[in-house]
């Protein structure tokens, strides 16, 4: 088992408002998979990829619109941060903490 790997509890602040979720990471060497689900419903993580503590991933997003967020979050012991990219939209500050 990874530093990365459990259950996340964490916060995106966008142009919505804050974008409440839980991340499932479970990492197998320097590639992960997982899911996010929040107010929109559940999506799986793609292009997982680990780099010591460091997470990236992109998402396929269908509500309110469809759009592929790029994103990259460190983990420090029980605690996330990071940034989800929406593309034209620009980036937008995500953190958290482990809960399982």
């Amino acid at each position: 088992m990874s530093a990365v790997d459990g259950t996340w509890e964490t916060t995106v602040k966008s142009p919505l408002g804050d974008q409440k979720s839980t991340i499932v990471v479970k990492s197998d060497g320097d590639r992960w998979t997982g899911t996010s689900t929040g107010q929109m419903g559940s999506v799986d993580i793609t292009d997982g990829t680990l780099d010591g503590n460091t997470l990236n991933w992109t998402m396929a997003m269908t509500v309110p619109m469809p759009m592929t967020l790029t994103c990259t979050a460190t983990v420090d012991g029980d605690t996330i941060t990071g940034s989800i990219g929406a593309g034209a939209f620009g980036n937008f500050p995500m953190s958290g903490t482990r809960i399982g």
